[in-house]
């Protein structure tokens, strides 16, 4: 299991890490096109649409490394006994809720075949939506991914992630 979570984290890390590449590239471009009195058409849609990407990515991201809004010291605190109920109850509303938004996010997939971008036609609009289905469902691997380490009395601590007690 350790080696899937680490296989998945590295695939979110280099996914989150090309979209910020991509999006200060369209930034930085859009800027300069625009400072020149040339200003990119596409550029708002684009950014806009990385923005959302990497949003969504982050948070699977973040959910692996339970560095998404939550109390892990209040769950730490917990004695065996309340943390196991405590930590299933709420990972099976985060899933449930994420299921749903998958769900959703698939059926507005369906409503929106056969259209595109609106400054660039030629992309389906149905490509830049799919991070909802498939930013949902990663969410709900990422926490099942964790779940283990968070029954066991809270997230990762490394040095320097979030959720760690200071001295």
């Amino acid at each position: 299991m350790t080696t899937l979570r680490t296989r998945f984290e590295r695939l979110l890390e280099a996914v989150v890490l090309v979209l910020v590449a991509a999006l200060a590239v369209v930034v930085v471009m859009g800027v300069g096109f625009r400072k020149f009195g040339a200003a990119l058409v596409w550029y708002d849609e684009v950014a806009s649409i990385l923005l959302a990407w990497l949003t969504y990515y982050g948070a699977a991201l973040a959910a692996l490394k339970r560095a998404h809004i939550g109390f892990p010291n209040l769950v730490r605190r917990l004695g065996r006994p309340w943390r196991i109920p405590v930590v299933v109850a709420g990972e099976a509303v985060v899933v449930a809720f994420f299921l749903v938004a998958a769900w959703a996010g698939w059926r507005v997939l369906v409503i929106l075949e056969g259209s595109g971008m609106v400054s660039l036609p030629w992309v389906p609009t149905r490509l830049t939506q799919s991070v909802i289905p498939i930013g949902c469902v990663l969410f709900v691997i990422a926490q099942l991914l964790s779940l283990s380490e968070m029954l066991r009395g809270g997230d990762r601590t490394e040095a320097g992630t979030p959720g760690e007690d200071g001295p």
